[in-house]
Protein backbone atom coordinates (compact mmCIF):
# COMPACT_ATOMS: atom_id res chain seq x y z
CA UNK A 1 0.00 0.00 0.00
CA UNK A 2 2.86 2.59 0.68
CA UNK A 3 4.95 1.80 -2.29
CA UNK A 4 1.55 2.45 -4.25
CA UNK A 5 1.45 5.72 -2.76
CA UNK A 6 5.36 6.16 -3.46
CA UNK A 7 4.54 5.21 -7.06
CA UNK A 8 2.08 8.00 -6.94
CA UNK A 9 4.35 10.12 -5.92
CA UNK A 10 7.13 9.87 -8.59
CA UNK A 11 3.75 9.99 -11.46
CA UNK A 12 2.57 13.12 -9.92
CA UNK A 13 6.54 14.38 -9.98
CA UNK A 14 6.56 13.14 -14.04
CA UNK A 15 3.32 14.92 -14.73
CA UNK A 16 5.02 18.14 -13.05
CA UNK A 17 7.69 18.02 -14.92
CA UNK A 18 10.11 17.47 -11.94
CA UNK A 19 11.17 13.91 -12.76
CA UNK A 20 14.27 13.05 -15.73
CA UNK A 21 13.64 9.42 -16.48
CA UNK A 22 16.02 6.81 -17.57
CA UNK A 23 19.77 6.29 -18.01
CA UNK A 24 20.96 9.42 -19.77
CA UNK A 25 18.18 11.98 -18.65
CA UNK A 26 18.83 11.25 -15.13
CA UNK A 27 22.53 11.44 -15.45
CA UNK A 28 22.58 14.40 -17.28
CA UNK A 29 20.17 16.21 -14.18
CA UNK A 30 22.88 14.66 -11.49
CA UNK A 31 26.02 16.12 -13.45
CA UNK A 32 24.17 19.56 -13.79
CA UNK A 33 23.50 19.21 -10.35
CA UNK A 34 19.63 19.62 -10.39
CA UNK A 35 19.07 16.16 -9.28
CA UNK A 36 18.02 15.97 -5.41
CA UNK A 37 17.18 12.56 -5.08
CA UNK A 38 18.23 9.84 -7.64
CA UNK A 39 15.87 6.72 -7.68
CA UNK A 40 17.23 3.39 -8.71
CA UNK A 41 14.85 0.14 -9.54
CA UNK A 42 15.35 -2.90 -7.15
CA UNK A 43 15.97 -4.86 -10.17
CA UNK A 44 18.78 -2.33 -11.78
CA UNK A 45 21.93 -4.22 -13.58
CA UNK A 46 25.15 -4.11 -11.67
CA UNK A 47 26.20 -1.89 -14.50
CA UNK A 48 23.60 0.68 -13.92
CA UNK A 49 24.29 0.44 -10.48
CA UNK A 50 27.55 1.81 -10.92
CA UNK A 51 26.64 4.76 -13.16
CA UNK A 52 24.35 5.43 -11.04
CA UNK A 53 26.45 5.90 -7.88
CA UNK A 54 29.05 7.78 -10.13
CA UNK A 55 25.72 9.72 -11.32
CA UNK A 56 24.55 10.76 -7.30
CA UNK A 57 28.48 11.43 -6.81
CA UNK A 58 29.43 13.73 -9.13
CA UNK A 59 25.73 15.62 -8.65
CA UNK A 60 26.30 15.52 -5.05
CA UNK A 61 22.44 14.35 -4.44
CA UNK A 62 21.39 11.04 -2.26
CA UNK A 63 20.67 8.46 -4.19
CA UNK A 64 17.93 4.80 -3.26
CA UNK A 65 17.24 1.98 -4.27
CA UNK A 66 13.18 1.72 -3.65
CA UNK A 67 12.03 -1.26 -3.25
CA UNK A 68 10.15 -2.17 -6.55
CA UNK A 69 11.05 -3.59 -10.42
CA UNK A 70 12.31 -2.07 -13.17
CA UNK A 71 8.70 -3.14 -14.70
CA UNK A 72 6.65 -0.94 -11.68
CA UNK A 73 8.77 2.05 -11.59
CA UNK A 74 8.57 1.95 -15.67
CA UNK A 75 4.82 1.80 -14.77
CA UNK A 76 4.53 4.71 -12.18
CA UNK A 77 6.16 7.01 -15.81
CA UNK A 78 4.29 5.87 -18.35
CA UNK A 79 7.04 3.43 -19.46
CA UNK A 80 7.58 -0.10 -20.44
CA UNK A 81 10.64 0.11 -17.83
CA UNK A 82 12.62 2.41 -16.21
CA UNK A 83 15.86 1.55 -14.00
CA UNK A 84 16.73 4.94 -12.89
CA UNK A 85 15.02 8.44 -12.29
CA UNK A 86 16.20 11.55 -10.92
CA UNK A 87 13.57 13.79 -8.67
CA UNK A 88 15.19 17.43 -9.61
CA UNK A 89 12.49 19.30 -7.27
CA UNK A 90 13.17 19.08 -3.26
CA UNK A 91 9.58 19.03 -1.87
CA UNK A 92 9.03 15.97 -4.31
CA UNK A 93 12.19 14.07 -2.99
CA UNK A 94 10.98 15.13 0.35
CA UNK A 95 8.11 13.63 0.12
CA UNK A 96 9.14 10.50 -1.84
CA UNK A 97 11.96 9.88 0.68
CA UNK A 98 9.14 10.01 3.40
CA UNK A 99 6.81 7.59 2.30
CA UNK A 100 9.78 5.26 1.89
CA UNK A 101 10.85 5.79 5.22
CA UNK A 102 7.51 5.07 6.47
CA UNK A 103 7.67 1.81 5.06
CA UNK A 104 11.05 0.74 6.33
CA UNK A 105 12.18 3.41 8.31
CA UNK A 106 15.92 1.39 9.21
CA UNK A 107 16.88 1.57 5.21
CA UNK A 108 15.11 5.01 4.16
CA UNK A 109 15.34 7.01 7.56
CA UNK A 110 18.37 8.50 7.08
CA UNK A 111 17.60 9.71 3.53
CA UNK A 112 14.19 11.49 4.78
CA UNK A 113 16.29 13.14 7.02
CA UNK A 114 18.65 14.47 4.88
CA UNK A 115 16.28 15.78 2.53
CA UNK A 116 14.15 17.14 5.52
CA UNK A 117 17.28 19.42 6.58
CA UNK A 118 18.00 20.12 3.50
CA UNK A 119 14.62 21.80 2.88
CA UNK A 120 14.81 23.24 5.84
CA UNK A 121 17.87 24.65 4.55
CA UNK A 122 16.50 25.94 1.28
CA UNK A 123 13.05 27.90 3.52
CA UNK A 124 15.57 29.79 5.71
CA UNK A 125 17.70 31.17 2.49
CA UNK A 126 14.10 32.10 0.78
CA UNK A 127 12.91 33.91 3.73
CA UNK A 128 16.79 35.42 4.14
CA UNK A 129 16.69 36.67 0.35
CA UNK A 130 12.90 37.59 0.77
CA UNK A 131 13.80 40.01 3.94
CA UNK A 132 17.45 41.44 1.91
CA UNK A 133 14.67 42.18 -1.17
CA UNK A 134 12.15 44.05 1.68
CA UNK A 135 15.11 46.11 2.88
CA UNK A 136 15.84 47.20 -0.34
CA UNK A 137 12.26 48.25 -1.24
CA UNK A 138 11.17 45.30 -2.91
CA UNK A 139 13.52 45.84 -5.76
CA UNK A 140 15.83 42.67 -7.16
CA UNK A 141 18.94 43.11 -8.74
CA UNK A 142 18.78 42.60 -12.52
CA UNK A 143 19.63 39.67 -13.61
CA UNK A 144 18.74 37.52 -10.73
CA UNK A 145 16.21 35.46 -9.77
Amino acid sequence: MELDNTLRTIGLALRAGRLAVGEDPAGDACHAHDCRLLLIAGDAAEGTLRRAERFAEAGQCLSVTVPCSKAELGQAVGRASCALAAVTDLGFARSIAGKLAAADPERYGQTAERLSVKAERAARRREEQKARDKERGGKRRPGKK
